[in-house]
């Protein structure tokens, strides 16, 4: 029996599955919003809301003048995610946009199944959507007169 087990196990084994949530979990903070399965969205939701606390509390340590706690925590990061990248828009812009959030910082949507296979597929998105500045190739061009 699996009593008190609540990891979803998604028919991998356990390196393949870490790596299978990190490798989204790096998707979703670049991209903002990924499709997956249903299953693999909800495998994702626990792991990608505790990379989030981390970044809250690196801000925390550093707004407080604890530079080690704040390099301690982007360490943790780093050793799930693995791309430097991803680890400073965490910590730059996401969990600096849900700092006021006691949590909850994904929305899991469902969409119908897919065509394929009939497997229910969802949307995993943030909830404190962080804009920022359009950069020159996205920003609107003004007409010359």
């Amino acid at each position: 029996m699996r009593h008190r087990h609540k990891t979803s196990k998604l028919q991998r084994p356990k390196a393949h599955r870490r790596s299978l949530l990190a490798n989204q979990a790096c998707s979703l903070i670049e991209e903002g919003e990924i499709k997956t399965t249903l299953a693999k969205a909800k495998a994702l939701r626990p792991v990608v809301e505790k990379m989030v606390t981390l970044g809250k509390k690196g801000i925390a340590a550093d707004s407080a003048g604890d530079k080690a706690k704040g390099v301690h925590y982007r360490r943790q990061a780093l050793a799930f995610l693995r791309h430097k990248k991803s680890v400073s828009k965490l910590f730059n812009e996401i969990a600096s946009a849900s700092v006021d959030r006691a949590g909850g910082y994904t929305r899991i949507t469902k969409l119908g199944p897919r065509e394929s296979d009939s497997a229910p597929m969802a949307f995993i998105s943030w909830v404190d959507q962080f804009v920022g500045k359009p950069t020159e190739a996205e920003a609107p061009v003004e007409a010359e007169a």
